[in-house]
């Protein structure tokens, strides 16, 4: 079930996105000892991400953290890595108990992929954060999206349109200098969160929400993200543009 919200700016959707999370952690945590969270990057949680470290009422050294997808062969120092944003933004800023991180340039992706399964399967997931892709993807899940495996993180191929997004962010100066692999949390591991918090502002999102998350719209790997319908709590956070196509 896809709960909608929709505001009239990404402030006010990192506000209300916000005050959400610290509701939910502190509903785990009145269960549990620690919390464990997906972290999400990108242009969309920034004002999210801006209110939510400055909450005081978050109990984060009783928070563990995982990353949602990285590029391959992309140092941590390099502007558009999602390691660098999130040291930025979230680790640097609050004393999280545990932090896990992809290392997006280790010598064998694969043998990384094989310590992050190992971590993220001992215990389940309370939380997701994430948004939605100009291409409906969700995590670098790009269309089709494998939607069958149970791997928590996978090797996927970026494509064309995933990779001119990051240009048209200002990640990057062309396309020829956006990787074209990453590792990503899977479709099934994402939807093994308790709770999924997605936050998709901007008209330039506006096609795929309406792909993804319209009454009408079918569940699909062409739309990854319309998977989303699948799961029983996701909270969803839209602005009037990005919701115009509702």
């Amino acid at each position: 079930m896809v709960y909608v919200n929709i505001y009239q700016s990404k402030g006010e959707i990192g506000r209300a996105a916000a005050r959400k999370v610290a509701e939910l952690f502190k509903k785990v945590l009145l269960e549990k000892s620690l919390v464990r969270f997906i972290a999400a990057t990108g242009v969309s949680q920034f004002e999210f991400l801006e209110v939510l470290t400055h909450l005081e009422s978050i109990e984060w050294n009783r928070a563990v953290m995982f990353h949602l997808d990285e590029y391959i062969g992309l140092s941590a120092r390099h502007p558009a890595s999602f390691r660098k944003y999130l040291t930025d933004r979230l680790i640097n800023r609050v004393n999280l108990h545990e932090v896990h991180i992809i290392n997006g340039d280790a010598p064998d992706p694969e043998r990384e992929i094989g310590r992050l399964n190992e971590l993220i399967s001992k215990e389940p997931i309370d939380i997701a954060f994430v948004g939605i892709g100009e291409n409906g993807h969700l995590a670098f899940n790009d269309p089709p999206a494998d939607f069958e495996t149970d791997d928590p993180y996978i090797i996927v191929n970026l494509d064309e349109k995933c990779r001119q997004q990051q240009v048209g962010e200002g990640w990057f100066e062309n396309l020829e200098d956006v990787p074209t692999q990453a590792i990503s949390m899977s479709i099934r591991q994402i939807l093994k969160s308790k709770y999924i918090i997605c936050i998709c502002p901007e008209k330039r999102k506006a096609e795929a929400v309406k792909n993804c998350l319209a009454d009408n719209a079918e569940i699909s790997p062409m739309h990854p993200a319309s998977i989303l319908k699948a799961h029983p709590d996701v909270f969803c956070y839209l602005d009037e543009d990005s919701a115009s196509l509702l």
